[in-house]
């Protein structure tokens, strides 16, 4: 297992002074029997006050309301995650053709198999799809790692290739992208065979650090949040592949939300009033979660669920 503390820090500057900023985060990692989020703390400049609740997925999200007049905003999340190795991809087991008589069974996994905006089942998705067949073995599990593989393959990763509203059509068209696109088309490529195939937004800790004795003054900085997918083998359960790295996920990896797609788990967003254009940037530091005394000083944050404000979009973040 690994234990990590990691800080991201999101800062918007803006044009001209704003009010009634309206947001919304998902930042804290995942609680479940694979990973523990030993400690977590929002802090926003300027400070205000922050409500949580669970989402449909059942991600951790942080709300909170900016009224007063403001030029910029800056929202950090410290966090202290315990990593377990989770499962991997069985060898051989449920067979794609058993697969196409189980549409019932899986009724409940619906908005896991059916296309959405980001991730729509174009005819570049069903080649890959049939390419993906003809190199596994016939199985569920062996079509999921078979997809994984072509797609990170058949794709060059290209910082700025894209942007957070891009769909598969574009990487699709140009070969080029960066680890949201890829996740999108081989969640497509997955659900185009019925399986069920979810979004993960998080964190891909550096070798280096993931490590054992990397020093505490270590820090890698100036990255943005990653992503992969979890595909469902039915009775077996759920299991990560990364197609940007073209393996499975692992120690290294650390979930923070689960969704359709990138519009589900975006890490933030918001709204405000006012007509200032804004810029966003973002970076993100993992280090070894205890300093040299073995010590660690982060808080709980306490917080209450909130409704949702509504109003025009301010900019998500970009994977």
């Amino acid at each position: 297992m690994n234990r990590y503390r990691l800080v991201h820090v999101t800062q918007f500057s803006y044009d001209a002074p704003i009010t009634d900023s309206y947001n919304e985060v998902r930042l804290r990692p995942m609680q479940d029997d694979w990973q523990s989020c030993l400690s977590f703390r929002l802090v926003t400049d300027p400070h205000v006050a922050t409500a949580m609740h669970f989402d449909f997925f059942g991600n951790s999200v942080h709300r909170f309301n900016l009224l007063g007049e403001h030029r910029q905003l800056r929202v950090e999340a410290d966090s202290v995650v315990l990593v377990q190795a989770p499962p991997q991809l069985p060898d051989g087991g449920l067979s794609l053709r058993e697969l196409e008589g189980m549409a019932d069974e899986l009724d409940e996994y619906y908005d896991l198999i059916h296309p959405t905006d980001y991730v729509p089942h174009e005819n570049g998705v069903r080649e890959l799809a049939e390419k993906a067949v003809a190199e596994s073995d016939g199985s569920c599990a062996g079509f999921a790692a078979a997809a994984m593989r072509i797609v990170h393959d058949s794709f060059r990763y290209e910082k700025g290739a894209t942007h957070v509203h891009s769909s598969i059509c574009d990487t699709l068209r140009t070969g080029r992208g960066v680890c949201q696109d890829f996740t999108h088309i081989l969640l497509a490529v997955l659900r185009s065979r019925g399986l069920p195939a979810r979004y993960v937004s998080g964190y891909l800790v550096p070798r280096r650090t993931a490590e054992p004795g990397a020093s505490v003054e270590e820090v890698i900085g100036g990255q943005a949040s990653h992503a992969w997918i979890e595909v469902l083998i039915p009775g077996k359960g759920w299991f990560g592949l990364d197609p940007t790295t073209g393996v499975p996920a692992g120690l290294q990896h650390v979930r923070v939300a689960y969704g359709r797609d990138y519009g589900d788990v975006a890490p933030v967003r918001g709204v405000y009033k006012g007509h200032a254009g804004q810029h966003m940037s973002v970076d993100v530091k993992v280090r070894p979660a205890l300093d040299d005394e073995g010590c660690e000083h982060l808080q709980e944050t306490a917080a209450a669920p909130a409704s949702q404000p509504e109003g025009p979009v301010q900019q998500p973040q970009q994977q």
